[in-house]
């Protein structure tokens, strides 16, 4: 089936929006005890959730872990700011951080143990997606200030760019390698990409879209992303295997929803901004 769906993509059949799917899914806020503001960016298979917050509006990014009802903080010593972004089945962590000289770095939190990352040539890097194999993809800004998706496996970083592509940003990797992100091309347009098996396919855009972005993926081959209606508005999307369109997957009564990651139970995370403006993470359970 993920080969089924990888050549549809290339050859630019996927059709068509369904409506929301509010119905079929529980949603569950997400806001850290004293958070004004936060985002869940990342959740495993034993439903652990990463993400951020902040205690102030405009004040510094905290990272956190949510597992069972307890919230526990992901800090990278020396950092000023930081985000955790994804967690795989195995608890490792994957996310940014802010130096004390203002320097942005990535990291990968294991067994208690930080490990920085920054692929050669960097001035700014960012760490979004782990899987099981402890793959990881995110994004980095090299010394022209042009941002390239980055792969790092067995200790060897490879930069991705998908062909005609002006920056790039990869945000999630299963375990059969299948990476998703988005690219802009060189009119500015902002599209969702999956690289299987060395190859580029780009996402067909979501009809009437302005932006379509593909940020999460798990090892069923189901996406999720996010994109811009024509008025501007930005929904969250689900992209499932077994169908050839985008599911427009929105946040009950929130003025903008984004998802970030889905996990093997078809769980979603992401964020939401309510009617009085104020961002809060969520988790989307599948109805049984």
């Amino acid at each position: 089936m993920k080969r089924i769906i990888f050549e549809l993509m290339a050859l630019g059949l996927f059709l068509g929006v369904t409506g929301r799917a509010k119905a079929d899914y529980d949603f569950t806020t997400i806001d850290p005890p004293g958070a004004a503001l936060s985002q869940a960016r990342g959740i495993n298979a034993s439903d652990q959730i990463v993400g951020f917050y902040r205690e102030t509006t405009g004040g510094p990014t905290h990272g956190f872990l949510l597992s069972g009802d307890k919230y526990t903080m992901v800090e990278p010593p020396g950092s000023t700011s930081n985000v955790a972004q994804a967690i795989n089945d195995l608890g490792d962590i994957v996310g940014s951080y802010v130096d004390e000289d203002g320097v942005r770095h990535g990291f990968l939190l294991s067994e208690d143990s930080y490990t920085t990352l920054d692929p050669p040539g960097s001035t700014d890097t960012l760490a979004f997606g782990i899987n099981d194999l402890g793959e990881i993809v995110g994004a980095f800004y090299d010394a022209a200030g042009r941002r390239h998706g980055f792969l790092l496996s067995e200790g060897k970083y490879s930069m991705l760019d998908p062909p005609g592509s002006s920056k790039t940003l990869a945000g999630a990797i299963n375990d059969s390698g299948q990476i998703v992100g988005y690219y802009d091309d060189a009119g500015g347009t902002t599209h969702g990409f999956l690289l299987c098996e060395g190859k580029y396919a780009t996402l067909r855009d979501v009809p009437g879209a302005t932006l379509t972005a593909a940020w999460g993926i798990n090892d069923s081959g189901e996406i999720v992303g996010w994109y811009d209606d024509a008025g501007s508005t930005t929904h969250g999307f689900l992209l499932s295997e077994d169908e050839d369109k985008y599911t427009t997957l929105d946040v009950p009564d929130s003025t903008l929803s984004v998802n970030f990651k889905i996990n093997d139970l078809g769980e979603i995370v992401g964020f939401y901004r309510d009617q009085d403006g104020t961002s809060h993470g969520f988790l989307a359970t599948p109805k049984k």
